[in-house]
């Protein structure tokens, strides 16, 4: 992840919570109030945001310290202690929310992921996600991704041609879109093709897409239509896929498997903090 766009990405999270203050801990807190708080994983499953963690409290109050015990893409189970965070009781409480949402979504993504991943053994299927990120927090929920073990799909329309059915259609056909695509793109962007029959892969194929993504087709479809794409044409599987049936897509022959839910719908992680202890901020205390 890049540091400086993860900080800049917090503050403004931070300044959308915490407004001028934060009225609940100002009121009944001392700026020399200070201690310790834990978060817990109150169920088991991949730990991703580290970063958050250390960075995050830091931008709050630079006199907080943290001690994250795990690394990205541990596992963790239930009732194990993830990190110890020290300070003021008004930092604490002030970047808790926001730092704990972020880490439960990331991590819930990773577990998300992993568990897709562990569906392909065996076959040369491999797991990836697609835009279907919350925005704002795209570069977090992708890094999530890859700390599951997963890949990333493109990042952005900036980074990749994808060729979908409205483009097609706008275009008068897949020939078309390509030749376009071709004629205005250099050498290094890849141009992927979305198809839904088989005679929309022929097609595909003839002109000269690098991906072909089979979108809503069955497994049977796409074991069924694979030999007819070369050898040297990336394929793709997309669309309605869900954990119980990845395994079929995969056994089909596949390159490639992407799914929308691993951002879309997942499932935050449970993780808690609680209080471990309280005190007194000692004179010089960092």
């Amino acid at each position: 992840m890049n540091g400086m766009k993860l900080d800049d990405m917090l503050k403004a999270f931070f300044i959308e919570d915490i407004g001028d203050r934060d009225l609940t801990g100002e009121s009944i807190f001392s700026e020399h109030e200070a201690g310790t708080f834990s978060f817990w994983a109150k169920e088991a499953g991949i730990f991703c945001g580290r970063a958050v963690i250390e960075r995050g409290f830091r931008l709050v109050d630079e006199t907080i310290s943290t001690s994250v015990l795990k690394q990205d893409g541990d596992q963790v189970k239930k009732g194990e202690c993830l990190a110890r965070i020290t300070g003021p009781y008004r930092s604490l409480l002030a970047g808790e929310r926001v730092i704990l949402n972020l880490v439960q979504r990331m991590s819930g993504i990773a577990t998300a992921a992993a568990a897709a991943v562990k569906e392909t053994e065996g076959t040369r299927a491999r797991i990836c996600d697609t835009r279907k990120t919350v925005p704002g927090l795209r570069m977090l929920e992708k890094y999530a991704v890859r700390t599951g073990g997963a890949f990333n799909h493109r990042n952005g329309l900036y980074d990749a041609i994808m060729l979908k059915d409205n483009h097609i259609a706008f275009a008068g056909g897949i020939k078309q879109a390509v030749t376009k695509a071709k004629q205005s793109c250099g050498h290094t962007i890849k141009i992927e093709v979305e198809i839904e029959s088989e005679e929309q892969l022929k097609e595909a194929v003839q002109a000269g897409a690098d991906i072909i993504m089979f979108d809503n087709c069955t497994p049977a479809q796409i074991e069924a239509w694979l030999p007819i794409v070369p050898a040297h044409i990336e394929t793709e599987a997309s669309g309605g896929i869900e954990l119980e049936t990845i395994r079929d897509y995969a056994l089909t022959g596949i390159g490639w498997i992407s799914l929308g839910a691993l951002t879309h719908s997942v499932q935050a992680l449970d993780i808690s903090a609680r209080v471990e202890m309280k005190g007194e901020v000692l004179h010089g205390i960092n």
